[in-house]
């Protein structure tokens, strides 16, 4: 019975924290599926079949993907997607729960399920488009409703593109039937895109962000001094605000080389809220192409950022402030990305009932260094609370897909 206790605790703690992950990894399977819009034009007509894989700090987060692109006539164009992951491992948020790290690493697994839906309609010169997606797992249902249109001028030189979405959160524990909160998002955004030149291009973009309701894990908890336990710490719940307003500005160039085979991608972002985060994220990239048939890229990438102002690994007794939080990704750290990919376009009408299709692999390598969270899993013989080794690790992306164009 106990040993059960332990392992549904490592079950319950890991929860909410994967679900940063989860969205961070659906950003790139987007990205792996979406090129970016330069003008309004219908998005053309595909098939992707993809498998993604992240696998890093306890965890392991895999599955499929599917996403399908239809046009009706020549104004509308549909699209379905597909969307699974299967969560596996232990990590070191199991701690969070006030567990024994080291008897509770013990395998889970769950899957998370979404489907997404969209329509865009094109009108000379400008793109509406509109989407709904839902998600489903053991303890938390999302549904988004998103909303953007997009408007090119100056002979389609200059494009500009409104978006907004409106997410509705519920939010449950597995080990309490009658636990439910709600989690309200509202996001919008503006990206303007310029052709400056025949081989360079650039866009700035800016995205405001509210959310509201509850912002917090439903079962992690914070550690605090205290004498009378033998480790020199105890647990008790997080508590954040109940609403969370950010803003991103972002600036991203593309730059053909003279030889016309490659290109150099740049940009930069910054991130600031009002709980006192900021980041930066810094990325570079080289694509080069070789007989119309491969394509290659390099990928550098580095991110920092500040912690919250109500953050803290160790706080110096209970309720020591208003709010409390010590999840690790709200505290300061940093990450670098080298990321390597390769396409190989199939020749033409090489597969029956498509015109063309390529084969697509990526890799990210990650290093993640915490400098206010630390490794509680080592022995409090050997450390005394609050002077435990900051906690870093690596971390491997995978993503491996089929395109098929119509």
């Amino acid at each position: 019975m106990a040993l059960m206790a332990v392992r549904e605790a490592a079950v319950v703690a890991t929860d909410r924290s994967r679900t940063r992950v989860r969205q961070w990894l659906a950003l790139l399977v987007v990205g792996c599926f979406a090129g970016t819009a330069w003008a309004s034009v219908l998005p053309e007509e595909r098939i992707d079949v993809l498998y993604h894989s992240y696998d890093g700090g306890g965890v392991k987060i895999d599955g499929p993907s599917v996403l399908m692109r239809k046009s009706i006539g020549g104004s509308v164009s549909v699209s379905g997607k597909y969307y699974v992951d299967t969560v596996s491992g232990a990590s070191i948020d199991v701690e969070a729960a006030g567990v024994d790290v080291n008897s509770a690493a013990s395998p889970y697994a769950e899957e998370r399920t979404e489907y997404n839906a969209g329509i865009d309609y094109l009108n000379d010169r400008t793109l509406i488009s509109a989407g709904y997606a839902t998600s489903q797992e053991n303890d938390y249902d999302a549904e988004t409703v998103s909303f953007g249109i997009t408007q090119t001028f100056f002979g389609d030189l200059t494009t500009v593109s409104l978006t907004t979405s409106y997410g509705d959160d519920v939010i449950g524990r597995n080990d309490r039937p009658d636990f439910e909160e709600h989690l309200e998002r509202r996001r919008y955004g503006l990206t303007l895109t310029q052709i400056l030149r025949t081989d360079l291009i650039a866009a700035f973009s800016y995205e405001a962000v509210i959310d509201e309701g509850f912002l917090n894990n439903a079962y992690r908890q914070v550690r605090y001094r205290d004498s009378s336990s033998a480790r020199g710490y105890s647990y008790q719940p997080e508590v954040y605000p109940n609403t969370r307003n950010s803003d991103a500005f972002g600036l991203r160039a593309i730059y053909h080389l003279p030889n016309r085979r490659s290109a150099l991608r740049g940009e930069y972002r910054y991130f600031q809220d009002n709980w006192a985060i900021e980041a930066h994220t810094g990325e570079l990239r080289y694509t080069h192409s070789h007989d119309d048939s491969w394509l290659f890229e390099l990928k550098l990438r580095h991110y920092d950022q500040t912690g919250a102002d109500f953050y803290s690994d160790l706080y110096d007794f209970r309720d020591a402030q208003n709010y409390l939080a010590r999840d690790k990704e709200m505290g300061p750290f940093s990450s670098n990305t080298i990321g390597l990919g390769a396409t190989y376009n199939l020749p033409r009408f090489a597969i029956p009932g498509f015109e063309r299709s390529s084969i697509n692999l990526y890799w990210d390598h990650i290093r993640f260094d915490y400098e206010d969270f630390r490794d509680v899993r080592v022995s409090p013989d050997d450390y005394a609370a609050g002077e435990e080794p900051l906690y870093q690790f690596d971390a491997n992306v995978i993503r491996f897909y089929l395109s098929f164009w119509f």
